[in-house]
């Protein structure tokens, strides 16, 4: 009789719902361009990874599974936006509920250890040069990226568990204390996904940058170069996942103080975030032209006009790379792209820039 009574109280305050439809109205048509925008991005992506870059024996393995995990984060997108549009901040589904927070978690957990993977390997080769380096042997083997997967799983069951008011209920009244501790260690991971592999970032940045202020000038192309790569996955950080784990600190402290007004405001703040943590899916290519120049030259020849291919392919970012012109001998299986003086030449398997 009781639990039939908080169920009715519970059912009085929906947490479900949007505090304020404008705010999730102009959310949902946010996540329609990041939709529209990410789609065709990422598959093309894709294509060029598959078809013209050859990843598997590219050491792209990698930036491959960041490509897999911003299609799956892409195809949560129209969900999320029916939702919204319904105001509601969730399903009231259960199933469709822990599925969609499943995927989101799984998805941005791959994102973040393949972007951390790709700076630790950038790390051990600036630093560490000379010294064996464990990253570079594993991403030769596709194992070590279903490794990861796999080692994700676990980390993501419990947002699957149990059945919990709008699939976020810690700080909320709870039955028992398995309860809460499932809620607890969901918010920890939660956080543990985003401040450790931060730290490992920074860590990693700071010692690059070191090392690239210690070199003379002949030898700091390829330290810039890893310079540009710590750094584009550092933006992705700031501007995609820092800020909403800050937000979801603030959002559980309030909380569990039961200040409901505040919460309605917050509650705001977070999804906003959240929904621009979701541009993770359009960012990202700036990494893997950072990581590696044959895959920018790859897909400017491929989906980019005749007109801007000339200005684009003649583009180093600043990085300070150099161009040689290569003699295309008939029996080697390889695009040549001639764009004003300089010669770009595309192997269809081309190594990964270290």
């Amino acid at each position: 009789m009781n639990s039939q009574q908080n169920m009715s109280t519970n059912s009085t305050i929906d947490h479900c719902k949007t505090p304020s439809p404008v705010t999730y109205e102009i959310l949902s048509w946010v996540m329609v361009v990041q939709f529209m925008l990410g789609l065709p991005l990422n598959l093309s992506v894709l294509y060029i990874f598959i078809f013209r870059f050859k990843f598997w024996k590219n050491k792209g393995i990698f930036l491959f599974n960041i490509v897999v995990a911003d299609v799956l984060l892409v195809a949560c997108l129209p969900a999320k936006v029916y939702h919204y549009r319904h105001n509601l901040r969730r399903s009231q589904n259960h199933a469709v509920c822990k599925t969609m927070l499943f995927m989101l978690f799984l998805n941005r957990g791959a994102s973040i250890a393949f972007l951390i993977t790709l700076s630790i390997d950038r790390y051990f080769n600036v630093v560490h040069l000379g010294r064996r380096n464990f990253v570079k042997i594993l991403k030769k083997s596709p194992q070590i990226s279903i490794f990861i997967w796999l080692l994700l799983l676990p980390l993501t069951i419990p947002t699957m568990v149990k059945t919990f008011e709008c699939c976020n209920s810690h700080g909320r009244e709870v039955e028992t204390d398995y309860h809460d501790v499932t809620d607890t260690f969901r918010e920890v991971v939660f956080f543990s996904q985003i401040v450790i592999p931060f730290i490992i970032l920074v860590y990693c940045t700071v010692h690059i940058v070191n090392r690239l202020r210690k070199k003379t000038v002949g030898e700091k192309t390829k330290l810039r170069r890893a310079v540009f790569v710590v750094m584009s996955v550092v933006v992705v950080f700031s501007i995609c996942f820092l800020p909403c784990a800050i937000a979801r600190a603030v959002l559980l402290s309030v909380r569990l103080r039961k200040l409901q007004k505040a919460e309605d405001i917050v509650v705001q703040v977070y999804d906003s975030l959240m929904v621009l943590s979701y541009m993770d899916c359009l960012l990202d290519p700036l990494v893997y032209c950072f990581c590696n120049s044959g895959f920018k030259d790859a897909y400017i020849t491929s989906f980019c006009p005749a007109v801007l291919q000339e200005k684009l392919l003649k583009s180093d970012f600043g990085l300070g790379t150099t161009t040689t012109t290569t003699n295309t001998n008939t029996n080697t299986n390889t695009n040549t792209t001639t764009s004003g003086t300089r010669t770009i030449t595309l192997p269809l398997i081309e190594k990964l820039n270290s």
